[in-house]
């Protein structure tokens, strides 16, 4: 467990140039936070204690600004960068090594209950605000402009941008 906390400490360190430090990511950073809260509350949530699971989930949001539904699956080294307001359903699914800014939305696109929010595999990037939204793949290494809406799959290591978004030619 101590491993994970520093693997998930040194990614944020890695990717925020910001961080001076490892402690005060640790210590200070809400996103990191969050995937820690929810780590324990996915657990609660597959030992069949969803309604404990839930008010974890809850104080965590309350505490970071970050809304992760017990049931999202989370790979290792996810780290989300300010924090406020990035909401992740709960049958999201997310690969390793993925980073989100502020404002990022995994949401649900259906009231049934089905898989209905993405998958986002290992290695992608996701701007500032940008929404996914339903049962779709953002493929491996992708990059998610800041402020996009994805509906579609996305191949792996595209660049998509834009409202609805797009592939860009980098």
């Amino acid at each position: 467990m101590i491993r994970r906390l520093r693997e998930d400490t040194r990614a944020m360190c890695d990717r925020d140039p910001a961080a001076t430090r490892c402690l005060e990511v640790a210590l200070t950073y809400p996103g990191v936070h969050a995937v820690w809260g929810h780590r324990i509350a996915h657990r609660l949530w597959n030992a069949e204690f969803r309604l404990l699971a839930r008010v974890l989930s809850h104080v965590i949001r309350l505490l970071t600004g970050v809304e992760i539904h017990p049931g999202a699956t989370i790979g290792r080294r996810v780290t989300i960068d300010h924090g406020m307001g990035v909401v992740i359903g709960e049958t999201a699914e997310i690969g390793d090594d993925v980073h989100m800014y502020h404002g990022v939305t995994l949401g649900g696109d259906r009231n049934e209950p089905v898989k209905r929010h993405p998958t986002v595999e290992s290695g992608v990037r996701i701007g500032a605000n940008a929404t996914l939204l339903g049962d779709i793949t953002i493929g491996r290494g992708v990059s998610v402009g800041a402020g996009s809406v994805v509906t579609d799959d996305v191949e792996p290591d595209a660049t998509v941008v834009g409202v609805p978004a797009r592939r860009i030619d980098d």
